[in-house]
């Protein structure tokens, strides 16, 4: 049976990038079907799960017990949207222009370089952020 990979990072819910990637993380691991190379980062503060809580204001035990009681990826947003802050459409630029440029030229870029080093693609330049790598090794990305 092939892999079960979580929704790309650059995939939306609510015009946010990577907050569905973080949930179908959750909701995988809840049914074992999440790789194990996942669990090491699930709501790891300084990983993209915990970066998007915090930008949220929520906190990722919460989100996870949230994500599991039911409900679609937009009633999980407005959770948060009541549980942390509202984001209006500034917060939104500010947030997808970060999440897209990810591991490039910030406190990421070592993970990312370690990552491209141990897949074997330290050569491809063309791979600059956390978010290309991720849809790389999920196939999403040739």
């Amino acid at each position: 049976m092939p892999p079960i990979y979580p929704k790309s990072p650059k995939e939306m819910v609510g015009g946010m990038r990577y907050f569905t990637r973080l949930l179908d993380k959750i909701r995988l691991h809840a049914r074992g079907e999440l790789g194990a190379d996942y669990h090491e980062n699930l709501g790891k503060t300084n990983a993209a799960d915990g970066v998007i809580c915090n930008f949220l204001r929520v906190n990722y035990a919460e989100l996870r017990d949230r994500v599991l009681a039911g409900g679609n990826d937009e009633e999980v947003l407005e959770w948060c949207y009541e549980k942390g802050r509202r984001l209006n459409e500034g917060d939104l630029v500010v947030w997808n222009g970060f999440m897209s440029k990810f591991g490039w030229n910030d406190f990421a870029t070592p993970v990312l370089e370690r990552r491209k080093k141990e897949m074997g693609i330290s050569d491809r330049t063309d791979i600059k952020t956390i978010g290309e790598m991720i849809d790389f090794d999920e196939g999403r990305l040739s």
